[in-house]
């Protein structure tokens, strides 16, 4: 059997966000005067889970668990948030919230649950905001109010974990992005989003431009009018990034998702390859400043409609794809916050 990918190809979902998948919600909580913030992508139900870290600085919480070979195969949510070591916190919010509303991993039917929560954060100590919180940092209940808020509409530019981020030159942000491919799944449209809250040392635009790095890949203007770059590329692979900027820390993380019947394995692979989406939008990429983290989460609604190598390619190319979108669109949505301007701001757009 042949994988049918004829017809309109693949479009925006519905809402354009992560969220377009069957089952996933995202919730965002941010606390305006340190400059930092949480977001949190809650599914309906257990999803598995996937991981791939590329960067040189990774701050993340239970990705070992994600690794094919261990126990468990699910996952109950996923955090990414802002406040380097302290963001990990977050998470200890998130699976007081699941814990307290019976869900999680069970070992026996009258344990306790023991909610699955990865997480991965970025660094934002640096912007300015008041970090002075010595005993109490806010992430833990930054964690818990996101998960009160998760919805399938939800703010990207300032929100979230991109609330104090920066993205090179540019005020960072969060993003996303979604693609459905009609007929994708035995009996069922793909669907494919991500979510990225985008803090990268490198530059998301062409130097000398406003045009990203990744405008070809931009869907329904969702990075505004686009001008094509007609230049010749300035071989400085520094250039536009934060070594021309204010401190203010680095690493990209996200999570992508699809409503495909994946297992760990497959999850792990998609993830592998939708991190092209992070070379796709950003240069450089993965450097020793950065700790960039993808998630792969899989909500498994339909199975793969032809052959398993090919099904999983064809996923993995889309994914990487909404990334690059969802990390430009972060960038595209934010607001000036400080010294960090944005991209609109800077080009007048």
């Amino acid at each position: 059997m042949t994988i049918k990918v004829s017809g309109p190809g693949v479009v925006p979902g519905p809402l354009n966000l992560i969220s377009d998948v069957d089952g996933i919600h995202v919730g965002n909580a941010e606390d305006m005067a340190v400059r930092s913030g949480v977001s949190v992508v809650l599914p309906e139900w257990p999803c598995t889970g996937g991981v791939d870290i590329r960067g040189g600085a990774p701050g993340t919480r239970e990705t070992d668990l994600l690794n094919p070979t261990c126990l468990v195969d699910k996952v109950d949510a996923i955090v990414l948030s802002g406040g380097s070591v302290y963001g990990l916190d977050a998470a200890s919010g998130v699976t007081a919230w699941l814990g307290s509303r019976g869900r999680g991993f069970r070992m026996s039917e009258n344990s306790v649950p023991a909610p699955i929560v990865p997480a991965a954060i970025l660094f934002d100590l640096a912007n300015g905001g008041d970090k002075g919180w010595g005993m109490t940092p806010p992430y833990r209940a930054l964690g818990i109010a996101a998960c009160a808020a998760a919805a399938r509409e939800f703010r990207l530019g300032n929100a979230g974990a991109g609330l104090g981020a920066g993205a090179g030159v540019y005020k960072g942000g969060l993003g996303s992005a979604s693609a459905i491919l009609k007929d994708g799944l035995l009996g069922a449209d793909l669907q494919v989003g991500a979510l990225v809250a985008a803090n990268p040392f490198g530059s998301p635009v062409i130097p000398g431009s406003s045009t990203f790095w990744a405008a070809p890949l931009a869907m329904n203007n969702e990075l505004g009018m686009q001008a094509p770059y007609r230049g010749t590329i300035d071989p400085s692979q520094m250039a536009g990034s934060k070594m021309e900027a204010s401190p203010g820390g680095n690493t990209t993380i996200c999570v992508v998702a699809t409503n495909a019947i994946l297992t760990k394995a497959q999850a792990q692979r998609v993830a592998i390859m939708a991190h092209d989406g992070f070379a796709r939008a950003v240069r450089p990429v993965h450097t020793p400043l950065d700790g960039d983290v993808v998630f792969c989460l899989a909500s498994g609604r339909a199975g793969f409609q032809g052959s398993e190598p090919l099904s999983l390619s064809l996923i993995g190319g889309i994914a990487a794809d909404c990334v690059a979108r969802a990390l430009s669109r972060g960038v595209y949505e934010a607001t000036s916050l400080a010294h960090m301007r944005s991209y609109r701001d800077t080009h007048n757009i």
